[in-house]
């Protein structure tokens, strides 16, 4: 299962797939399982589906390590427009995007300016925003990116890896911004040296995390979204809340669009606060290969359903 997941991770990065695979019929098929579309359109379009049963979603339109600022500037906008969107139609979505789109690789202060205009513009139209972690060379850049967008802005929030060793100290040394924090497992091949390598230890991991995040949520201002589709996980959570008196409405899970879909409406049902990520663009072939790599059995899962029509 283990090589599984590295050969998936390795095409994510594989220049020549990216560049071909997307363009067969059947892949195509497969992503529509985990993608409503392409355009902010179909996003949209899938969270007024999902606001039937009490689901809100966060929109990311996909896109990394850009090659120039120009591209960086065009991401931007493109945000800056959802955002007047959103607020124009009175719709419960917010945002998430990687600082590799706006051009974190290429220059800080550019990054800093943009990701700003961002954040007031989501502020104006009270939305939030949420920065996606990369992989582990990004982290420490990312944070400190993160506590100096605090410091000026409430709707702000990020997204941490229960996978990293690190990610317990992150946490407890933000605590003082009181920060608003969606916990996921990690998608990315790390090195032993920084991460967990297997799912066991992940997930005890990120309980662990969870249940630290739970006992703050009382004491300080912070939000915090449990990020996972592991169910016996998500009832640990919800066992651990319920014992420390923490009504359903105060605990957040956030799941993809497209996965186990009964169980979202489930947590909603119960009264949970449940966000669904809805992902949508042309670049979804690195994403894409990694959503497949955090569970390798989806492969056999995308097969059986693209093939079974």
């Amino acid at each position: 299962m283990m090589i599984s997941r590295n050969i998936l991770l390795w095409a994510s990065k594989n220049e020549w797939m990216t560049g071909h695979i997307p363009n067969y019929n059947f892949v195509q098929t497969a992503v529509k399982r985990f993608m409503p579309g392409e355009t902010p359109s179909d996003a949209i379009d899938a969270t007024s589906e999902l606001l039937k049963f009490n689901i809100p979603t966060t929109l990311t339109h996909l896109g990394e390590n850009i090659n120039n600022l120009a591209e960086a500037e065009k991401a931007a906008e493109h945000y800056y427009n959802l955002l007047e969107r959103i607020y124009q139609e009175k719709i419960d979505i917010e945002i998430s995007l990687k600082l590799t789109q706006i051009g974190f690789d290429l220059s800080l202060d550019k990054t800093f300016d943009l990701f700003k205009q961002i954040l007031q513009k989501a502020k104006e139209c009270d939305n939030n925003v949420f920065i996606d972690i990369e992989d582990n060379s990004y982290v420490d850049n990312t944070i400190m990116f993160y506590k100096k967008m605090k410091l000026n802005f409430d709707n702000v929030g990020l997204c941490l890896q229960a996978y990293l060793y690190r990610t317990k100290d992150d946490i407890m040394e933000m605590m003082d911004i009181d920060p608003c924090i969606r916990l996921v497992k990690g998608a990315y091949n790390e090195p032993d040296t920084v991460a967990f390598k297997y799912k066991a230890e992940v997930d005890d991991n990120f309980f662990k995390l969870s249940k630290y995040f739970l006992e703050q949520i009382e004491k300080r201002r912070i939000r915090v979204a449990f990020a996972t589709h592991d169910i016996e996980l998500q009832q640990k959570i919800k066992v651990a809340a319920q014992k420390m008196e923490i009504p359903n409405e105060k605990v957040e899970f956030q799941m993809l669009y497209g996965i186990k879909n009964r169980e979202q409406i489930r947590l909603a049902k119960e009264g949970y606060n449940i966000r669904t990520l809805i992902s949508y663009g042309k670049a979804w072939y690195p994403w894409y290969m990694r959503r497949l790599a955090e569970r390798p059995a989806n492969v056999v899962f995308v097969l059986k359903n693209v093939f079974s029509k």
